[in-house]
């Protein structure tokens, strides 16, 4: 019935998320309100971490992609479950640090690392670098230097290969804002200058070719073609590449026209071809790394709202506005993503109209779900949208000065408040 599992309707017709009556939630935490299963991300969490000890024999580390969501609460939460971290800036680099997360498990991403990001994750021994170009690398080595170090590093790299998503979140063909590419040749020649460094050392390559790919394929080229690469470094550098990121990007359900791919199948059928490739090349197995993020907390979350305007242009459309909208989701005013949503307090009720969810900020385009069939709604309802763990609260912003939402963990019929709602006061802070 619902798109994500840990979803169900009790007894008086509500919602319950995990253990949680959601009505009950919204009641003592007002709206709107990110809600999160704990238990369905450490879930998610050991999913990955069980399917590389079983395909690569645990010659692997599972990065939780920060970018998704990232929060003192979820980096505790991705530490206590042996996971690493994929960092892209300098505020998830400090995210990290004052959660204690150890630094040797923390890989910091990003296409235009600022010369202070660098230096913070040097001075404080982040494990490794994934270079994107040959500004930083430099910057990199002369940073390293200073401070008396050699650097581990990677290369992202764009392998060519079409990702079959959105055209926003293609990353791995060579037109691509990120990293450098095999077909020019530069992928060879930057790995060759930075061999000859003296602060770095070059330990691993890595790729991503894009987000929410329903289709295993895909990833085996990437990987058959990242091997491949390590082999011609090997042949040609007699340089040994030790670790390989083969990235994220898994797709999840949104709607129940979604179909993925169990999380760990596309572990099972990618490790064939990385121990195949290597057999072939004559090149060790590399440490295989990769950085789901999405993956492990879009399902568990949940956004309520309550219910205000309802607004019914006949023979036009019929527009339900609620108490959020664009600036505690952005996604489908950029991507113009689809959702599933739930009327929380009656969950099991029929759906017999189509409604346009509107939310509250002054723009015509900030829409939650557009023509979506739905129980007849009053206001004072609270509406649920589902699968909002990913790229929610992280792309959240405060566009008409509206504060975002509080964070609430459940787990085990229990909520705590993990991130505070912004108060109107909070929006002035830094106001001169």
């Amino acid at each position: 019935m619902f798109v994500s599992e840990n979803l169900s309707v009790n007894e008086k017709g509500h919602l319950v998320i995990g253990k949680n009556d959601a009505v009950e939630l919204a009641k003592e935490f007002g709206t709107p309100l990110y809600v999160l299963d704990e238990d369905l991300i450490r879930k998610h969490c050991r999913v990955y971490r069980d399917a590389m000890d079983k395909y690569y024999g645990g010659n692997g580390l599972v990065l939780y992609a920060s970018k998704a969501f990232c929060s003192l609460y979820i980096c505790r939460v991705a530490k206590e479950e042996g996971l690493g971290l994929d960092v892209v800036s300098g505020g998830e680099l400090y995210t990290a640090l004052k959660a204690d997360f150890p630094m040797d498990k923390v890989y910091f991403h990003g296409n235009n690392k600022t010369v202070d990001e660098i230096e913070l994750a040097v001075k404080n021994g982040v494990g490794h670098f994934i270079v994107d170009n040959i500004y930083e690398l430099e910057t990199l080595n002369e940073t390293a230097k200073k401070a008396g170090i050699v650097q581990k590093i990677m290369f992202r790299i764009k392998p060519g290969v079409d990702a079959h998503t959105h055209s926003f979140i293609q990353t791995g063909q060579i037109d691509s804002k990120f990293g450098v590419a095999l077909e020019n040749g530069e992928a060879f020649e930057i790995i060759k200058r930075a061999s000859e460094m003296s602060n770095v050392k070059v330990d691993g390559i890595h790729c991503h070719i894009g987000s929410q790919i329903f289709d295993i394929e895909p990833f085996r080229k990437a990987a058959e073609i990242m091997m491949n690469f390590i082999g011609d470094l090997k042949d040609k550098l007699g340089l040994e590449i030790d670790m390989l990121n083969l990235g994220g990007g898994y797709g999840i359900m949104y709607t129940e026209s979604d179909d993925p791919v169990p999380y760990d199948e596309y572990i099972r059928h990618i490790s064939g071809i990385v121990k195949e490739t290597a057999e072939k090349r004559g090149v060790k197995v590399p440490f295989i790394l990769m950085e789901p993020g999405r993956s492990i907390v879009a399902p568990a979350g949940v956004t309520l709202y309550t219910v205000g305007g309802v607004k019914d242009i006949k023979n036009v459309r019929k527009y339900v506005s609620v108490d959020g909208g664009m600036g505690d989701n952005p996604r489908y005013i950029m991507y113009q993503s689809e959702y599933e949503a739930v009327i929380a307090n009656k969950a099991n009720a029929e759906r017999t109209e189509k409604v346009t969810i509107a939310g509250k900020c002054c723009e015509s385009g900030d829409i939650l779900l557009k023509d979506a069939v739905m129980p007849e709604i009053h206001v004072g309802d609270t509406l649920a949208v589902l699968a909002t763990g990913a790229y929610n609260y992280s792309m959240a912003s405060n566009y008409n000065r509206i504060p975002r939402p509080a964070v609430v963990a459940v787990s085990d019929g229990n909520a705590k408040v993990v991130i505070k709602r912004e108060t109107y006061e909070d929006l002035i802070c830094n106001d001169l």
